[in-house]
């Protein structure tokens, strides 16, 4: 990924979202990544309806793969790293057929990546632990733990790495060590509660685990209140990284239901990048047309 001095690229909003709009059940503990297994295609077609919307990176449907969790469904490992590998391949396949439809489009967003889904040990429980943290595991623990599925997703073919939705520096200290020995490029993006991690501890000093770490691109926040975003990018800045923030809408999952107002807009984008957001996007209940909004905007800027 190259950043342009001054440029704010775009990323996607939420898969399981679109999937969901597309009539899939995702009560699944494998949630989107059942799809990889029953239906990849509809996967691919969502990639394609983000990038129509002037995306710039696409995100895989890797988040809660786990060697784990297919498992349970009687898949032995190789069957596992193919089904990763695919995470990959079905995003490169939809940049590539956006790349070649948009040759001649002068309003299409110049340079599209992909970005392998790492998230965290908690999202492979399915209980709701990655918005706690704290899974009672040490840091080497999530170490052992991580390596298989990033050392597979690190070789598919990806630009970089999301290490997205992290609610615990100690998880983040784990997948930053796992980067750096693989020497792999990747974003690490922490899901928070104002200014603190789900776990608890400082989102400052949460950043700080990426620190001097060349392989870590950017920081920032995801799957989080807009209204979080903002106090988020000065303390991200401070690591001297460029930063990402991909918000949810706003809307509060009730545990059955998504409910509340929507908050995420366009004139919050517009404030996160003159505040110094490199990367802008959204999470969960974000949709297409909110992503080509945001990216009109950023190109009027």
């Amino acid at each position: 990924m190259e950043l342009a001095v001054g440029s704010v690229l775009t990323s996607d909003g939420g898969l399981a979202t679109e999937l969901e709009a597309r009539g899939h059940d995702l009560s699944d503990p494998l949630w989107s990544a059942r799809l990889l297994l029953d239906a990849p295609q509809e996967i691919r077609a969502v990639h394609a309806a983000f990038f129509r919307a002037c995306a710039q990176i696409a995100t895989t449907a890797s988040y809660q793969a786990s060697f784990d969790g297919f498992a349970s469904r009687g898949l032995d490992r190789d069957d596992v790293a193919r089904l990763l590998r695919r995470s990959v391949e079905l995003a490169v396949a939809a940049r590539d057929e956006a790349n070649a439809a948009n040759q001649a489009n002068e309003e299409a967003p110049a340079g599209r990546w992909v970005a392998a889904s790492i998230g965290p040990y908690g999202a492979a429980l399915a209980d709701g632990s990655e918005y706690r943290g704290r899974y009672g595991l040490s840091v080497d623990a999530l170490r052992r733990w991580h390596r298989p599925r990033l050392e597979v997703l690190a070789g598919a073919g990806a630009d970089v790495l999301a290490l997205e939705t992290i609610p615990d520096a100690d998880e983040a200290e784990a997948l930053v060590d796992l980067v750096r020995q693989l020497g792999v490029p990747a974003w690490l993006s922490y899901t928070i509660d104002g200014t603190r991690t789900r776990a608890g501890q400082s989102v400052a000093d949460a950043f700080a685990v990426a620190a001097g770490v060349p392989e870590i691109v950017a920081v920032g926040v995801n799957c989080c209140a807009p209204a979080d975003v903002l106090p988020a990018i000065e303390l991200a800045s401070s690591t001297g990284k460029p930063v990402i923030v991909y918000p949810n809408s706003g809307e509060l999952w009730n545990g059955r239901n998504w409910d509340g107002p929507r908050t995420y807009s366009t004139e919050l984008a517009a404030q996160w990048a003159a505040a110094g957001a490199r990367i802008i996007g959204g999470c969960c209940r974000v949709r297409p047309d909110d992503i080509a909004a945001v990216s009109r905007s950023a190109r009027r800027s």
